[in-house]
């Protein structure tokens, strides 16, 4: 009897620690707004700075990658339109609401717009 008491208090303190901020994000949003701003990526860039370099290396080798490497599995592709080597993504980051339009071909970042953009204007994407 006094095992199977040990063991349930054991198993009931495990489960308190492992679901403990749950229900103080649910009674203050404030605090997962808090951990959210806590939580830093390897980079230690914030999101603004990240567009930024994007935008500072648009039109460069290996645009691509820093777009995938920054925002991998945040980019939602929205159409493809002629431009670049032939053709380019036109890919969405809702979080941020900005559409970076992105060419295969030489994994170059052509054009970076803030908004939901299905086409980009020709000139922008050449």
């Amino acid at each position: 009897m006094k095992l199977a008491s040990s063991l349930l208090t054991g198993v009931a303190l495990a489960g308190m620690l492992t679901v403990w901020d749950v229900p103080l994000k649910a009674v203050n949003p404030l605090l997962a707004q808090a951990s959210a701003a806590e939580m830093k990526d390897v980079t230690g860039l914030t999101t603004e700075k990240k567009i930024d370099l994007v935008m500072k290396n648009k039109g460069l080798f290996g645009g691509g990658d820093q777009l995938r490497r920054f925002f991998f599995g945040d980019l939602e592709p929205l159409a493809v339109q002629p431009g670049g080597a032939g053709m380019v993504v036109n890919l969405y980051n809702k979080a941020n609401n900005i559409t970076f339009s992105y060419c295969a071909t030489y994994d170059v970042v052509v054009a970076v717009k803030k908004g939901r953009i299905s086409r980009f204007d020709p000139s922008e994407v050449k």
